[in-house]
């Protein structure tokens, strides 16, 4: 069955990254902490559908992942028209928009970004970390090493993301990102990325929580809204955070 071929490959892959990421995930979590302690941020943006929403303003999540979300908006209620195979221009290769964002987003030396694409080629999330790293930022990468060497990228530097950041996490799926293959379609279906990501994602938070404890400090935890008090709850860990920065 399809599902159980799922259920086995999911598992060999979060076990590869249990083997292989742990190392890597320590030293993101030291570049963490030491930015977070000494007045930085912590700040997430990510292209692979689904880190900004998984892993902030979670139930034991941590307040100090800021996301980064950007919208860009142009509204010209136009007729039709039939523009053919002219270029469509977007937000994320317009030149100079990645210092624009970094600007906008408040990021500045000694913080830490979190970059997550799967695919690790397009242009605006590799010019994101480099414009970051020339100003000082810690840069880690969460992507698909496998699918990314395979890729050319587009960027000017002819980098992909994991060869742009200080710190690379590697979400261990493969080329083209599928688990089970279904010969009557000729296609391969059910992504390993999301849950992969999140996995390493998780685990990041539960390492820079311990060496936070270990120092004796106090890390602002989000509380489900469901259970007891906990606007008040929640309420205090963010005056915690906005104090403390952790």
């Amino acid at each position: 069955m399809y599902m159980e071929k799922y259920f086995k490959e999911m598992k060999l892959v979060l076990e590869k990254v249990e083997k292989t990421q742990q190392e890597n995930i320590l030293k993101a979590a030291d570049v963490i902490v030491d930015s977070i302690t000494n007045d930085g941020m912590w700040h997430i943006y990510d292209t692979g559908h689904m880190l900004m929403f998984e892993g902030v303003g979670r139930t034991g999540g941590m307040m100090a992942l800021r996301p980064i979300r950007i919208n860009c908006d142009v509204s010209n209620p136009t007729r039709y028209r039939n523009l053919g195979s002219k270029l469509k221009m977007t937000y994320d290769m317009v030149e100079g928009f990645a210092d624009f964002v970094l600007g906008q987003a408040n990021i500045t030396k000694g913080d830490v970004l979190m970059i997550g694409t799967v695919s690790g080629y397009n242009y605006f999330p590799i010019d994101l970390a480099l414009k970051a790293r020339k100003r000082g930022i810690k840069t880690i990468a969460i992507t698909t090493v496998e699918y990314s060497k395979k890729l050319t990228s587009k960027h000017p530097s002819k980098l992909r993301l994991f060869e742009a950041v200080d710190i690379v996490l590697d979400n261990c799926s493969n080329f083209g990102d599928t688990l089970v293959y279904v010969d009557e379609i000729k296609q391969g279906i059910c992504p390993a990325s999301g849950i992969s990501a999140s996995y390493i994602l998780w685990a990041l938070q539960s390492a820079v929580v311990e060496k936070l404890v270990k120092k004796g400090l106090n890390p602002s935890i989000y509380i489900s809204n469901h259970m007891e008090k906990a606007t008040e709850k929640n309420n205090e860990a963010r005056a915690n955070y906005e104090k403390y920065g952790f």
